[in-house]
């Protein structure tokens, strides 16, 4: 890889609603425990140790939460990751993130919670978005990979002419021009659990298409690129654990369940 990213890492609640944080105490999703550590510090030291990333911007968790963890605290006291707070939603904080950085600066954004992100993901995505030649790339996992690998989770799935895909929660910046993407992100992640509704922003031909399996990925990213004026790529991942999260409890229980019957 002739070129390394910049991670930006979304670390501040959508909600203190969540009934993650009920369920466990923690005071910020991020901080959530599984092995014994937050999910944030996981998601950080595999950045860490990515030939991948030569950066790491974390936004949030808020600075009085963060102040009571002192693995997380050395982390950026040693110059590993750079925090800032988080803003008020997860595009905003990107948004704000990105402004940091110089505009030729390639940028990965990800979540406190891609609890499995590994340097092989890191180095397949970020290469394969370099390749692309696009602004903005999207990373996405084959439904079929994902729900044998995990069963029991219950994932969001979007449906095209050549096969079902779950994000990933990565997401490249490539160019100055796909700095402009705070709209689109804004939109997407308002929808985010509904692919139909997404469609919906490429108009009634899309949503037809859509509905009856005839709109291929490719279609899909054309019509997002012009939609938006810039140019977009879905980078597909072999990699079924790039597409878990902890979106719910039942997320974090089945997911709890399995770590530590790992750590065994």
């Amino acid at each position: 890889m002739n070129k390394l990213f910049t991670a930006i890492v979304l670390a501040g609640d959508r909600s203190k609603a969540d009934p993650l944080l009920t369920l466990t105490g923690a005071g910020s999703k991020s901080l959530i425990e599984l092995a014994g550590e937050p999910m944030l510090l996981r998601v950080l030291r595999a950045l860490k140790s990515s030939a991948a990333i030569s950066g790491i911007i974390v936004s949030g968790p808020a600075e009085k939460l963060l102040q009571q963890q002192p693995a997380i605290t050395a982390f950026i006291a040693a110059g590993d990751a750079q925090w800032q707070p988080p803003e008020a939603t997860p595009s905003t904080s990107a948004y704000q993130a990105l402004q940091q950085l110089p505009a030729e600066q390639a940028v990965l954004l990800t979540t406190a919670d891609h609890i499995y992100l590994n340097d092989d993901m890191l180095k397949h995505f970020c290469t394969e978005s370099m390749a692309k030649g696009a602004d903005v790339t999207i990373g996405l996992a084959p439904y079929s990979l994902v729900k044998e690998a995990f069963p029991e989770l219950k994932k969001t799935v979007s449906r095209f002419k050549e096969g079902e895909f779950c994000g990933c929660n990565l997401f490249g910046f490539l160019t100055p021009e796909g700095r402009k993407a705070a709209d689109l992100w804004r939109q997407v992640e308002a929808q985010r659990k509904s692919p139909l509704r997404i469609i919906k922003l490429l108009g009634w031909r899309a949503v037809i298409e859509y509905t009856l399996g005839t709109l291929t990925l490719e279609r899909a990213m054309k019509l997002l690129s012009k939609r938006f004026g810039l140019k977009l790529a879905a980078v597909i991942l072999p990699y079924a654990e790039a597409a878990v999260d902890v979106d719910s409890v039942d997320d974090y229980t089945a997911i709890k369940k399995r770590i530590e019957a790992q750590a065994r």
